[in-house]
C-alpha cells in the first residue's frame, strides 16, 4: 500500500501534445513482458541515428491492445516525420490527449510493480476512465539506463 500512496501524491493531470514516435516493436502479453530490456539494449544502437530524431527523450509505448491480453511495446523516440526511417521501424502517431502522468523514481527493475499499482489500485479507485490511446513511459534526459536510475514518468490516457 506504501507504493501506491506515494504514486497517488506524485500524481499529475497533463495535456500531452501530438507525438511521432519511431521505434523497435514487439509483441507482449501483461503477463510475460520479460523481453523489454532487451529490446531496450537492441534499441540503444540506433540512438543518435534515427532520421528525423527529437532530442533524446525516449519512450516506451502500449499500443493495440486486444482482448486475449497481448500489445504491441515500440521502444523508440519522437521524430518529426516518419518518411526515412529504416525499414524494420515501427511508428505510432500518439494523439493529444488529457494523461494521469506518475513518476517512478525507483530502480527501473521495480517498474512493473508502479505499472500495476496505477491500473489495478490507483484508477479503479480515481473514478478516472482510460482513454482509448496509447500510454506510454518517458525517459527523460535525468534517467540513465546504464545503472536503471533515474525518473520514468507513466503517461496513462484519461477521458476528460
Amino acid at each position: 500500500m506504501e507504493s501506491f500512496l506515494s504514486i497517488s501524491r506524485r500524481r499529475a493531470s497533463k495535456t500531452g501534445k501530438a507525438l511521432l514516435v519511431a521505434g523497435l516493436a514487439a509483441r507482449y502479453t501483461f503477463g510475460s513482458t520479460e523481453g523489454i530490456p532487451a529490446q531496450w539494449q537492441r534499441f540503444a544502437q540506433y540512438l543518435g541515428h534515427i532520421p528525423a530524431q527529437v532530442g533524446d527523450t525516449r519512450y516506451g509505448v502500449c499500443c493495440n491492445p486486444d482482448d486475449a491480453g497481448h500489445f504491441d511495446y515500440i521502444t523508440g523516440v519522437e521524430v518529426t516525420s516518419f518518411a526515412e526511417l529504416p525499414d524494420e521501424f515501427a511508428r505510432v502517431r500518439i494523439p493529444a490527449q488529457r494523461y494521469a502522468v506518475f513518476s517512478h523514481r525507483e530502480h527501473i527493475a521495480g517498474i512493473r510493480g508502479t505499472i500495476y499499482t496505477i491500473w489495478n489500485k490507483w484508477l479503479p479507485e480515481s473514478g478516472h476512465q482510460v482513454a482509448d490511446a496509447p500510454n506510454f513511459e518517458r525517459y527523460g534526459p535525468d534517467f540513465d539506463p546504464r545503472t536503471g536510475t533515474g525518473v520514468v514518468e507513466i503517461w496513462v490516457p484519461v477521458k476528460a
